[in-house]
């Protein structure tokens, strides 16, 4: 089976205006096929579903649903779990990205969300939804410092995108030093940090496109020369040599199998 597709939002994402973000996920959804918006991130489910419903109704997605899995009996439901098998998209809110791992890691309906990717379909996270799509998920971290050991809280996130970390709200919360030291203590991964109001579109080849009004920035582990990230105390202030780091805006994309950027044409 063909993967489908990845949309990986940074945060804060153009709802009220032309919805750059949002518009093409719904040119991805097609008449008959049906939207599904998870709630599980955030203590304020009705709200935002509500809320979400609304920006991809006026859209034109003619198929919306909200499911609030908010404890792991719900999240293993055979009405719930059917639910997710007859989508096509798969939509995660903002929130706290552990609720999601926590509540969903193991569970068939995360089983069935792999399978809706697994089939071809397309899977979307913001926020706290971008950072799960990880195999290693930031999951807290101090903002706006200089890289500092043991300061960044990593946990194992549901894996759709394998070998990344994926960090959000990235340049407007100062978070390049904790993307830094987390790419520092595991090196065979790339950092992609996604900024507001621009989201990733990861295609089945692993090519991904740059959407969105600000930046992704990726750091890549693979060329480091030297740190000194097993020798620090806790809290000391890391050394890094050999780094690589792209600053990607629209009408760029990268490759992450073979680590290239690419600029596109327009």
């Amino acid at each position: 089976m063909d993967k489908g597709y990845l949309v990986i939002i940074g945060g804060a994402e153009d709802k009220n205006g032309e919805s750059e973000i949002l518009k093409e996920i719904s040119n991805m959804i097609y008449e008959d096929e049906i939207l599904t918006i998870v709630t599980t991130a955030t203590e304020y489910p009705e709200e935002t579903g509500e809320k979400y419903k609304d920006v991809f109704s006026r859209l034109g997605v003619k198929n919306l649903q909200v499911v609030d899995i908010n404890n792991r009996d719900i999240a293993n439901d055979e009405d719930i779990c059917r639910k997710i098998e007859e989508s096509n998209g798969i939509f995660f809110t903002g929130g706290d990205q552990l609720r999601i791992t926590s509540i969903l890691g193991g569970t068939r309906a995360s089983n069935e969300i792999r399978r809706v990717y697994e089939k071809g379909g397309v899977i979307i996270g913001t926020s706290a939804g971008a950072s799960v799509m990880s195999s290693t998920m930031v999951v807290k971290g101090n903002d706006n410092e200089p890289p500092k050991k043991c300061t960044t809280k990593m946990a194992p996130g549901i894996g759709l995108l394998d070998k990344t970390i994926i960090d959000q709200h990235f340049e407007q919360r100062g978070r390049f030093g904790r993307l830094l030291c987390s790419v520092a203590e595991n090196p065979q991964v790339i950092g992609i940090g996604i900024d507001e109001n621009t989201a990733i579109k990861v295609h089945p080849d692993l090519f991904f496109e740059v959407l969105g009004s600000n930046a992704v920035t990726i750091i890549d582990g693979a060329t480091i020369k030297s740190s000194n990230v097993s020798e620090l105390e806790q809290n000391e202030v890391l050394a890094i040599v050999g780094v690589t780091v792209h600053t990607l805006p629209k009408g760029y994309g990268y490759d992450i199998n073979n680590k290239e950027v690419k600029r596109l044409k327009g």
